[in-house]
């Protein structure tokens, strides 16, 4: 039941930021690229995606998308992954005021980008461990933790993906060549990685879990 309480507070608080700021300042010239004021950490030709921390609650709040929008939790309940299409409806009960954060990603229109499959390796998804949370005509979303020191099997990557780390740790990359690099990620870390790769990944060092929202 706490647990339920938490993702509906989550939910309540993420469905009406703009009603956390007590005043709209002045934007500037960059205005397209902001949302109330807050500056985007990722923009591109087929995202942009917000950091966001709430500190307090809102009232019940209604209000319709202007896109096809992901919101995945980073606190106060790490994980929660939700998919609003554009023109849906939002509303939420009262909050009780808990601090929540979240990645806020709108999918841009660009075109279907899925690639074909010709190497002698699997898809990066599905993979053993792998939990399908969603998938639609726009996006494919799965939860993945790695095992430390275990290898994923070699894999293809035929779509791009928008990964939201939600642990502290490393992860090795390794190609087919051998080369490897070693990439430190950290608690809402948002990457959005291109498709057309083979590599192998690798926990060296801490934790890691992620949602992963591979971009048809």
């Amino acid at each position: 039941m706490t647990r339920m309480m938490l993702f509906f507070t989550l939910l309540t608080l993420l469905v009406a930021p703009w009603q956390q700021q007590p005043e709209r300042r002045n934007l500037g010239v960059n205005d397209e690229l902001t949302l109330d004021g807050t500056r985007p950490i990722m923009d591109n030709a087929r995202v942009t995606v917000w950091d966001f921390t709430w500190t307090r609650g809102v009232p019940e709040a209604m209000e319709r998308t202007t896109s096809d929008a992901i919101w995945v939790s980073i606190a106060p309940v790490a994980g929660q992954a939700v998919y609003w299409p554009k023109g849906a409806v939002r509303r939420a009960a009262p909050s009780s005021g808990a601090a929540a954060r979240a990645i806020v990603v709108a999918l841009k229109d660009s075109p279907p980008s899925t690639m074909e499959n010709k190497t002698a390796y699997p898809n990066a998804f599905p993979r053993p461990g792998s939990k399908k949370l969603l998938e639609n005509d726009r996006v494919v979303m799965w939860d993945y933790t790695w095992t430390p020191g275990q290898p994923t099997p070699m894999h293809f990557h035929d779509k791009d993906a928008l990964v939201v780390y939600l642990k502290n740790g490393a992860l090795k990359s390794t190609t087919p060549d051998g080369a490897s690099v070693v990439n430190p990620l950290t608690v809402g870390k948002t990457t959005l990685n291109a498709r057309d790769r083979v590599h192998t990944e690798t926990l060296v060092e801490g934790e890691s879990r992620a949602i992963i929202t591979e971009l048809k």
